[in-house]
């Protein structure tokens, strides 16, 4: 199983293969990705690794994590567990919730009375 990280910090110049290349350094890469703006395909300046052990994701993260790449300083920590689902983020309830079907709350009578 694949140790998935976080990484914070990039060079908008970083490539995947670059990425790669440097967290290679800690151990065996599974996958490396420059997450990019849909509209603009411009890197966000972030991405994830994926390292092969738990072992070489610590070592990537204690070696990495604070390194200067290209004049920026990376951010390299173990990525949060999703709880599945695209998008995540789950139920947001807040004043008006409006109940399964959405909407904006408020009284539901009937649509056809003026007050």
């Amino acid at each position: 199983m694949a140790h998935k990280l976080f990484v914070g910090g990039l060079p908008f110049s970083t490539s995947e293969e670059r990425l790669r290349e440097v967290f290679a350094e800690a151990g065996k890469v599974e996958s490396a990705v420059v997450v990019t703006d849909r509209g603009t395909g411009r890197s966000r300046g972030f991405g994830f690794v994926e390292m092969s052990t738990s072992e070489e994701a610590d070592q990537a993260v204690s070696k990495l994590n604070g390194k200067d790449l290209d004049g920026r300083q990376l951010k390299v920590e173990r990525a949060k567990a999703s709880d599945g689902g695209a998008g995540g983020g789950g139920a947001r309830r807040g004043p008006g919730g409006g109940g399964p079907r959405g909407g904006f709350g408020g009284g539901g009578g009937s649509r056809g009375s003026r007050w």
